[in-house]
């Protein structure tokens, strides 16, 4: 994976896309592989929400990303 000097991956766990401000960053860690459920090993995203992604507007964005945190936290 191929950061910019300032970027950090995601932290699923602290990340708060409510309090975020800007543009919500993309979740995509570059480790794309689905598992049985449908969801990214990587970005924990369905195949649907990975394919609306790039056109989604922010308030959408805002739902995947709350729905990627509450996924991650299941998971822990």
């Amino acid at each position: 994976m191929v950061l910019a000097s300032d970027e950090m991956p995601m932290n699923f766990s602290t990340f708060n896309p409510d309090l975020h401000t800007g543009p919500l960053p993309s979740p995509c860690i570059n480790i794309c592989q689905i598992d049985a459920k449908g969801l990214c090993l990587g970005c924990l995203r369905t195949l649907d929400e990975i394919a609306v992604w790039g056109d989604a507007s922010e308030a959408d964005r805002r739902l995947i990303w709350r729905a990627i945190v509450a996924r991650h936290g299941s998971a822990v």
